[in-house]
């Protein structure tokens, strides 16, 4: 079966930035799993696995701007401690969280106050170019419950 809108797919990858450091990687766990066409990926993501079939390998590369965008200097604030989310000793280059109108965002700690920390709001790897090796484990239809949902459900999806 082929990678369409409406499909459930599982594969497993290693993520690495320009200069060949390895960010992250799936291999050894769960596969990711997410519903084709439904922006749970990142789009330029989505779009190299489109027609796809299981058992395909493939390296997908993202520039800064199709991945996590670009770096956004107006993204850096100073916040009271109180409204920060974190376990342990606050420290610069620590990722925490932070309570706002919308709910919880990630930061990162850029410098630590008595009573407040500069965060840089920008996602971790924003400004960065990604390098992605993908293989496809599995390819199914969506049910008709993850379809309305908009999410795979189940062992690597959303449970409920």
């Amino acid at each position: 079966m082929d990678i369409q809108r409406r499909t459930v797919v599982s594969f497993h990858y290693t993520l690495r930035d320009s200069k060949d450091e390895e960010l992250e990687t799936s291999r050894g766990g769960n596969p990711t799993v997410y519903l084709h066409g439904a922006a749970n990926i990142l789009p330029g993501l989505e779009r190299a696995l489109n027609g796809r079939t299981e058992g395909d390998v493939l390296t997908v590369s993202l520039d800064a701007a199709d991945a996590y965008g670009p770096r956004d200097p107006q993204k850096q604030q100073r916040v009271p401690v109180k409204h920060l989310l974190y376990q342990g000793r606050l420290r610069p280059g620590m990722l925490v969280q932070v309570n706002t109108a919308e709910g919880q965002r990630p930061a990162t700690v850029l410098k630590v106050g008595k009573f407040s920390a500069d965060l840089d709001t920008n996602h971790p790897l924003a400004g960065r170019d990604l390098v992605f090796d993908i293989e496809i484990v599995g390819v199914r239809e969506a049910t008709e419950e993850e379809i309305a949902h908009g999410h795979a459900h189940g062992p690597g999806g959303h449970q409920h």
